[in-house]
């Protein structure tokens, strides 16, 4: 065993080029002792700048459409709303592989550049949107602009060295998470700025005048500083000339390329990453359809079945569960883990949350601090059982493919999850808007009929987490 590792330590040194980055990561990973907390940081600023602007907009986006004047009925808002969440998905879904491509000829680092540089134009020209078609049109670029999720799963994989791959793997996924509920509390605090802080914006200011700019700007601001961070990022592809390659072709694994076939067929025909990226796909589905229904329902009316709730008291929401969920991720979940393992994990979280979510329509019948504790309870659970389950399928999809794969595979799960996220918002927003107008049917009235959907899908992730849907060989 000893033998085996020194030579491929050997190998892997004979392959080294002085003027290859990749080979220079190589390297510098073989010498690297501890925890690689500066990489950590790295990958977790630029996930966090890519994950803001995503949900950012559903605490005020009600508002937004509401401003545009193109909902006849004020049952329609949530409708029309559900196109403008799906916007930045369908872009998203319509160039992930092609990204994908790119990062694999020319380097991580460009789409990485590129990704948060179209955060800091597209997520700024949002906030300028005088009507609703411009909303959708800055929020469709912003997808498909921005390539970055993928690659940067592949990166971080080439990034770390082989013992701490899986805490990269994770720090994406935290990283996302946290994004996810930051993103919705910053818009919160921040849209109409003049009707919240009237004593510092006035109306004729330019926050009063585009009551939604300031949100965005922030999170706009934020990612020019991680891209300008991102410029002394380290590149991981390797750039060798033609017969370099072929004399000398090794992984970082110490694994050679030679007769793995990682064309695009190869990879659909692997069912463990396939049913992995399908599991993957359909809780994405239900937390992003979650992530904009629990918003419009909280500043729906009181009448409709909402809360009633302000874009603030949304924030204040959200921002305790980022903070709850924080702190689970960094000391629960990988105690967790290792004990019961990520399926394990992933299905007793998704069967906690059927009851949990069963509840929403009744927690909406509470007043004053009983709401108010008993919703931020739900929140805080809710969303830390949502991202167990998103860190565990991740874990599952990137250990189904060697890592040569990895750039490809992550296209794909892409191309197919922001598929599922565009459905997510579109339907949410529909259904909602279709739930509250049957106030008094029979059958699941009003939001319980958005909550047991909700539920199904969820039920269904649950059930394709088993045999013989989900096969992996890793756990």
């Amino acid at each position: 065993m000893t033998n085996n590792s020194e030579l491929k330590k050997e190998l892997l040194e004979q392959v080294y080029h002085e003027n290859c980055p990749g080979c220079k990561v190589d390297r510098q990973k073989r010498m690297q002792k501890g925890l690689p907390i500066k990489e950590l940081i790295f990958i977790w600023i630029v996930v966090l700048c890519v994950a803001l602007p995503i949900s950012s907009l559903f605490p005020f986006l009600y508002f937004m459409i509401k401003d545009f004047n193109i909902a006849e009925k004020e049952e329609d808002i949530s409708y029309y709303a559900g196109f403008v969440g799906s916007a930045y998905m369908i872009g998203r879904a319509m160039t992930s592989v092609f990204w994908g491509v790119v990062a694999d000829r020319y380097g991580r680092k460009p789409v990485i550049l590129l990704g948060t540089s179209t955060v800091v134009i597209f997520n700024t020209l949002f906030g300028f949107s005088v009507n609703y078609w411009m909303a959708i049109a800055t929020r469709f670029l912003l997808g498909f602009l921005n390539g970055l999720l993928g690659p940067i799963k592949a990166y971080a994989c080439e990034l770390f060295p082989e013992e701490h791959q899986a805490l990269g793997l994770s720090a994406i996924s935290t990283s996302w998470g946290i994004g996810l509920i930051i993103g919705p509390a910053l818009g919160g605090y921040l849209a109409q700025p003049a009707e919240k802080f009237p004593a510092l914006v006035s109306s004729d200011s330019l926050f009063g005048r585009f009551p939604y700019l300031l949100p965005c700007l922030c999170i706009s601001i934020f990612a020019l500083f991680v891209t300008i961070a991102a410029l002394w990022l380290p590149e991981t592809l390797h750039f060798h000339k033609k017969d370099e390659l072929e004399s000398a072709s090794y992984d970082t694994e110490g694994k050679t390329n030679e007769g793995k076939d990682s064309s695009l067929g190869s990879l659909l025909k692997n069912w463990p990453l396939m049913s992995s990226i399908i599991v993957y796909c359909v809780f994405s589905l239900h937390d992003m359809a979650y992530s904009e229904i629990f918003s419009l329902w909280a500043v729906s009316p009181k009448s409709l079945g909402g809360l009633n709730y302000t874009t603030e008291d949304v924030g204040t929401v959200l921002s305790v569960t980022g903070v709850g969920l924080l702190v689970f991720q960094f000391t629960l979940y990988p105690i967790m883990e290792r004990i019961f393992g990520p399926i394990v994990v992933a299905r007793i979280a998704g069967v906690v949350s059927i009851p949990l979510l069963t509840s929403y329509p009744f927690i909406a019948m509470l007043t004053g601090f009983a709401l108010s504790l008993t919703l931020n309870c739900a929140s805080i659970i809710k969303n830390v059982l949502s991202v167990s389950i998103i860190t565990g399928t991740f874990m599952l999809q990137n250990k189904a493919v060697d890592q040569h794969q990895r750039g490809a595979a992550n296209g794909i799960a892409m191309t197919m999850q922001s598929i599922c996220k565009a459905i997510g918002p579109a339907c949410g927003g529909a259904l909602l808007s279709w739930s509250q107008q049957r106030k008094n049917a029979a059958f699941l009235p009003g939001d319980q009929m958005i909550f047991f959907i909700l539920n199904i899908i969820e039920a269904i992730g649950v059930i394709l987490t088993f045999k013989p849907f989900l096969i992996t060989n890793h756990y």
